[in-house]
């Protein structure tokens, strides 16, 4: 629910939020590293510690134990315009060891040195295992109310506010791996509810590899770099993972998916996110519904084609986390309905011959819709990483009334697993102690000591029942709010290491999922499969990777198996006869431009005004111009200026949604191979236009991203061999025009006219 704060502490907020106003100004163009520019030498005069940038927050001031402290979000920052030590005392040097003499050994007395260097060696934690590249933010969870006949949830009820942390990531790489590599993502969000912690920790993608967790450690080892020799980092794209993948049929579905667009996201922001697992809510009167949760962007679901995410990882391998940082500070919030879809508790657990607990199988909207039952937006972004996005610990167990687990046997042993992973990772019991993980409910557990206890227990009855402490704590009931797990019926049964039977359906779902897509989308899907069986080395791997696809569809297999040079074997089930999802296509739909990056191309003398024409037009359509010149600084710098934040050295396509040509650059001072290799001396003699200005038009082109051009920009179209009437190329006489058929086209996401399937 909605944060509760003093009357001092809300007084105190605002005064702050005023000061970072004026500090900061609006911020049309995102990236600036701190809220004040930087001066040229060294600051000397003393002074307190800067705010925060108007697009960032901390975690709200709780308490250990869920109380509202009233005090700033700032005060849990540094303090003081002194350098001093741990303790508070302050220093006059921090640049030499004290020593016995300039020129003699450092003294073991140094207090400073020992803590400077004991706190540095002790500064990194052990990294998730899986999910360790993440990126996160802030936000508010609004709810529409129209849950609350199935779940007697607080934060579910109209009306309701909570504040909630969402963290993004990739599964396999490491903290240092790039973003756009072929990946599942997670898609967890943290919801600070009055009636305790509810953590939705889910992914990208609706189904999961294996059934049971049992094999969660063989599913990961496999999916990792090979341990040899460490490498792949962050791919799929090698042995281990195929062969558990294709000895493991049951993993072919989340595989179907990840060889799919969705495993390329084109930003977290239009990103599905999903719940994975079947959930129970229980309603006020005690009644039950099974549950399927949808988080939908938006934005829409939007991906990356494969050579520009290949591109993307190595001119930019942040480029998520960039993206939706930048999103935040431009005022682009990004935003998800939350919805459910709903199945009657029925003793079987199934729902048109569709097993609920069975976690690589989709229930398809088309027979059971998703219903929305509320609206997210993120709206500010961390004040410290480490602090929160790397220190946020999420567990499927933390659950509040009105939302109960099932027997999917996935979920159960996630519910051991990510708890006893925060234990080695942050330190000891008490990581729900941290300020990004304190709950906003009051807290009397009886939980005591242990490491990294910072909450000061009072009493000496941490017992029950006691009467030294008056009793406290209590027992409370269900009309007190208690959680109350559902009394289901747990059914008599022989104990046995086995599955249902309804679970050895590997191979229909994948079927649907292949059947549902566009011509475009199997186009990328083949591709995938046949890069990522390719990279493998073992024949027999390629040939069992083959045998599944038969499986799946005859002309998916024949596809991939000529790519690879490989026969196409025969299936060894019969095709299942499925009915297509049209709502898992990417393709087709229109929807909201928000927080697109436009870069605008201007040699510095050509239609200036046009230039600053389109950059206001694009900031006012709620999108991010970034203007592209020969060199940076600024264009016009005795008239209006025009501010340039790339140039062509800095620039590629794949920032970009889209690219308006404004003139036709001639090779700038520093197009020379010797200082950038994207400059081609032969092409740009021979067309007059810069070589590296042609890269990045026929780069965008080629990823299917709008091109518009108007004044002499046509020349450069000209120049890199585009066809003027190609699908999403615009020119025309006036930058307004141009830009406004050009916005029309991004609603599409891509010009998917340009691809033209092989089949």
């Amino acid at each position: 629910m909605s944060e509760k704060k003093t009357p001092v502490s809300a007084a105190a907020e605002k005064i702050v939020e005023k000061v970072q106003e004026a500090v900061n100004g609006p911020q049309e163009i995102p990236g600036a590293p701190g809220p004040e520019a930087a001066s040229f030498e060294e600051p000397t005069e003393a002074r307190e510690p800067l705010p925060p940038k108007r697009d960032q927050r901390g975690p709200d001031t709780y308490s250990p134990t869920g109380q509202p402290t009233g005090a700033r979000r700032g005060r849990m920052a540094q303090d003081g315009a002194y350098l001093t030590t741990a303790q508070g005392a302050r220093l006059y040097d921090t640049d030499h060891s004290l020593k016995a003499g300039p020129r003699g050994p450092v003294l073991l007395q140094d207090h400073h040195l020992r803590e400077k260097i004991t706190h540095f060696d002790h500064e990194r934690i052990p990294e998730r295992v899986v999910h360790a590249r993440g990126a996160a933010a802030h936000g508010v969870f609004r709810s529409y109310g129209s849950a609350a006949g199935i779940t007697k949830a607080g934060f579910l009820a109209e009306g309701v506010e909570t504040p909630v942390f969402v963290r993004f990531s990739t599964v396999l790489g490491s903290r240092g791996s790039a973003d756009t590599v072929r990946d599942t993502r997670g898609f967890a969000t943290k919801f600070y509810t009055d009636e305790g912690v509810f953590d939705l920790v889910g992914n990208n993608i609706p189904v999961f590899f294996i059934q049971d967790a049992i094999k969660f450690p063989d599913v990961i080892h496999a999916g990792k770099p090979h341990p040899d020799r460490e490498i792949p980092q962050a791919q799929s794209a090698h042995d281990t993972f195929w062969d558990f993948v294709t000895l493991h049929t049951e993993a072919t579905h989340h595989t179907l998916w990840n060889m799919s667009d969705r495993g390329i996201p084109r930003s977290y922001r239009m990103m599905e996110g999903f719940g994975v697992h079947t959930f129970r809510l229980v309603n006020a009167e005690g009644a039950t519904t099974l549950v399927k949760f949808h988080w939908k962007p938006k934005l829409g679901v939007h991906s990356q084609v494969w050579e520009e995410a290949q591109i993307t990882a190595g001119a930019d391998p942040d480029f998520h986390r960039r993206d939706l940082a930048d999103a935040i500070e431009a005022g682009a919030f990004p935003q998800w309905e939350l919805g459910v879809q709903t199945f009657p508790d029925t003793e079987d657990q199934m729902f048109e011959g569709i097993d609920l607990l069975d976690p690589t199988k989709i229930v398809p909207e088309e027979l059971a819709p998703v219903r929305p039952i509320g609206l997210m937006t993120l709206n500010a972004n961390p004040s410290n990483f480490f602090a929160e996005t790397e220190q946020v610990a999420f567990h499927v167990g933390h659950l509040v009334p009105g939302i109960d687990v099932t027997n999917d046997p996935l979920l159960q042993g996630r519910l051991f697993s990510y708890l006893d992973t925060q234990l080695s990772r942050l330190g000891g019991p008490n990581f729900g102690q941290l300020p990004i993980n304190r709950t906003h409910a009051p807290v009397n557990d009886m939980l005591r000591d242990g490491m990294h206890q910072t909450a000061v227990h009072r009493g000496v009855a941490p017992y029950r029942p006691n009467s030294l402490d008056g009793g406290c704590p209590f027992l409370a009931g269900a009309d007190t709010g208690a959680y109350i797990e559902v009394p289901a019926e747990v059914p008599a049964a022989r104990k046995v290491r086995d599955a249902a039977v309804s679970f050895d359906d590997h191979f229909s779902q994948p079927r649907l999922f292949w059947l549902s897509m566009s011509p475009t989308e199997r186009e990328h899907i083949v591709d995938a499969y046949t890069f990522e069986l390719g990279k493998c080395w073992e024949q027999a791997v390629k040939e069992r990777g083959l045998q599944v696809l038969a499986n799946i569809d005859a002309d998916l297999c024949r596809q991939v198996a000529a790519g690879l040079g490989l026969p196409a074997p025969e299936p060894t089930v019969p095709p299942a006869a499925v009915e297509p999802s049209p709502a898992l296509s990417q393709i087709g739909e229109r929807w909201p431009v928000d927080g697109r990056i436009v870069g605008i191309v201007s040699d510095g003398t050509e239609d200036l005004d046009g230039v600053r024409e389109t950059r206001r037009a694009v900031l006012d359509a709620g999108m991010v111009p970034l203007v592209i010149a020969p060199a940076g600084g600024s264009l016009d710098p005795d008239g209006d200026p025009v501010t340039v934040q790339r140039t062509f050295l800095t620039a590629r396509s794949v920032e970009f949604d889209a690219i308006l040509l404004a003139g036709s650059p001639a090779p700038a001072a520093d197009a020379h191979a010797a200082r950038d290799a994207k400059a081609d001396a032969g092409a740009g003699a021979a067309t007059g236009v810069d070589p590296r200005l042609l890269l990045l038009v026929t780069e965008a082109y080629r990823h299917g991203k709008a091109l518009g051009a108007w004044g002499s920009g046509a020349r450069v179209l000209r120049a890199a061999g585009l066809p003027a009437d190609s699908p999403g190329v615009v020119t025309g006489e006036r930058a307004a025009a141009v830009l406004d058929t050009v916005a029309d086209l991004l609603a599409q996401h891509r010009a998917w006219d340009r691809f033209t399937p092989a089949v």
